[in-house]
C-alpha cells in the first residue's frame, strides 16, 4: 500500500470536542466513499474514516478529540504540518443495485463515512434512496448537523432522521428523541426485511443496532457494520 505525504490545511471544530482536520490530496490518492486511511504522526498511527467525498479537494478527517498523546499531538499540530497516511483501506461502501434502498445508522462520530457516502451519491445523482439515521446526546455533540439538513433539501433521494437521546427543553427540537429502535425505524421504513443496512459508531452501539434488527427479523446478510474503536 502506498504512503502519500500530505499538509494540513486547516481545522475547524464542529461539534462539541470534535474536529474536523483538512489536508492536501495528492493527485494519484484515490479512494471510495466509506473507506478508511492510517495516518502516521510522531511515530504514531491511528486509523480514521474518511469523511470527505471523492470528488472533494481535501481530504477530511473528523474527530472526537480525547485526551490521548495521538490526539493532543493532532490537536496542537500547526497549519502547514506535513503527515503520512496510508490507504485507502476497507468495504464500507454502498451497494450497487439502486433499486435496494440504503439505510444508515450512525452514532456520534460514526457519521464520517456516511458523510462521504452520502455527498458522492448527491454529486453523482446516485438514484438510490439513502435513509440516514443519525443518533447523538444533543445537537451540540452532533458534527455535521446543519450540512446533513441542507443536504436533504438538495438531494430528493436522500431522508434525513436525526434523533436525540438527551435533549433539553433550551434545545433544537427537530427530528426524533430518544435511541434508534425497531419503533423509530418501521415510522419511515413500511419494510425492515428489504434495505441493506450500514451501521457504524462505538462498538457497543453497532453491537446493540444489530442485535434490534436481528430480532426485527432482518438478516445479517443484509448488515454492514464498522465499528470505530479507540476513537
Amino acid at each position: 500500500m502506498k504512503v502519500y505525504e500530505v499538509e494540513l490545511t486547516r481545522k475547524i471544530n464542529i461539534a462539541r470536542d470534535t474536529t474536523a482536520f483538512f489536508f492536501t490530496k495528492p493527485l494519484d490518492f484515490q479512494f471510495n466513499p466509506g473507506q478508511y486511511l492510517n495516518l502516521s504522526l510522531n511515530n504514531n498511527k491511528h486509523f480514521f474514516s474518511i469523511a470527505s467525498a471523492p470528488y472533494e479537494a481535501e481530504i477530511i478527517i473528523e474527530t472526537r478529540m480525547r485526551n490521548t498523546v495521538f490526539k493532543n499531538s493532532l490537536k496542537t499540530l500547526p497549519i502547514g504540518s506535513g503527515v503520512e497516511i496510508k490507504g485507502p483501506f476497507g468495504s464500507f461502501m454502498l451497494h450497487n443495485n439502486s433499486n435496494v434502498r440504503a439505510v444508515f445508522l450512525a452514532g456520534g462520530i460514526g457519521i464520517t463515512p456516511f458523510r462521504s457516502i452520502s455527498y458522492q451519491a448527491a454529486k453523482d445523482n446516485l438514484p438510490h434512496k439513502i435513509y440516514l439515521f443519525y443518533s447523538n446526546r444533543s445537537p451540540k455533540d452532533a458534527p455535521d448537523l446543519e450540512e446533513f439538513k441542507d443536504l436533504e433539501k438538495k438531494n430528493s433521494n436522500f431522508k434525513f432522521i436525526p434523533t436525540m437521546t438527551k435533549v433539553n427543553a433550551s434545545e433544537d427540537g427537530e427530528g426524533e428523541r430518544g435511541y434508534i429502535n425497531k419503533d423509530m425505524l418501521t415510522k419511515y421504513l413500511s419494510d425492515l426485511g428489504k434495505p441493506i443496512y450500514y451501521i457504524a459508531g462505538p462498538p457497543n452501539m453497532v453491537l446493540g443496532l444489530r442485535k434490534m434488527l436481528n430480532q426485527a427479523g432482518v438478516n445479517d446478510d443484509i448488515i454492514r457494520l464498522e465499528n470505530f474503536t479507540g476513537y
